[in-house]
């Protein structure tokens, strides 16, 4: 992370890290940021634009959408709006809350869950699965096993998208934690195969994968 906006997550995920809880520094931001005392970077507000590009002209009646590390509620909302039946998780009890809050009478059914614990229910539930994010805020390990758990929610028939970071070199400093092409490529598993991927630079001239995969 590189501006002043991610002050506060650089000095909670190294407090996190060095205790050993890579995924410890989610919760203390978000509620830190409730109380106006510390800002979540990636609150920006609206939808990451590489997925709404890539959701453009797409809908989603009679289908179903889970959001991975879902936050405050951004990109959850767009996918509903496209009329998928969407869930949106993330383990942060404060940040479900305040999407709950944000948008009031949303049809998104905003749950906590840890994605190293998901309900058994929901493997292989989900005709689209949005990963945007998520697992580049995590070291390795447990990046390793972030990634099976996400394509394990894909259904029969359904689609992943993974936006993330994109690296060369293993094992920079973070977060974020730019995935390589061998990592992206390790999305695709127990019968996901990979449709595209996409290395582009955004407008603030970071690298970006988007990579799609399909299972059947």
């Amino acid at each position: 992370m590189s501006d002043t906006r991610d002050a506060d997550a650089n000095r909670m995920s190294a407090q996190s890290y060095a205790r050993g809880d890579p995924a410890g520094w989610f919760e203390p931001l978000y509620a830190e940021a409730a109380r106006g005392r510390a800002i979540v970077p990636w609150d920006r507000g609206t939808p990451n634009p590489q997925l709404a590009e890539w959701l453009a002209g797409r809908h989603g009646s009679g289908r179903t959408a889970v959001v991975v590390g879902c936050g405050l509620g951004r990109d959850s909302e767009f996918v509903g709006s496209l009329g998928f039946t969407t869930t949106a998780f993330d383990l942060s009890a404060t940040a479900v809350q305040g999407a709950r809050e944000r948008h009031p009478g949303s049809a998104v059914r905003y749950v906590v869950a840890d994605l190293f614990d998901l309900p058994a229910p929901w493997h292989g539930a989900f005709d689209l699965v949005v990963e945007s994010y998520t697992v580049q805020s995590l070291p390795d390990p447990p990046r390793g096993s972030a990634i099976p758990a996400v394509s394990a929610l894909v259904a029969p028939g359904g689609t992943l998208i993974v936006i993330a970071a994109a690296g060369d070199l293993e094992g920079p400093s973070g977060p974020p934690f730019p995935l390589t092409r061998r990592e992206i490529d390790a999305f695709a598993v127990d019968g996901l195969r990979a449709v595209s991927v996409e290395d582009l630079v955004d407008e603030g001239g970071t690298r970006r994968w988007r990579a799609e995969y399909r299972r059947g």
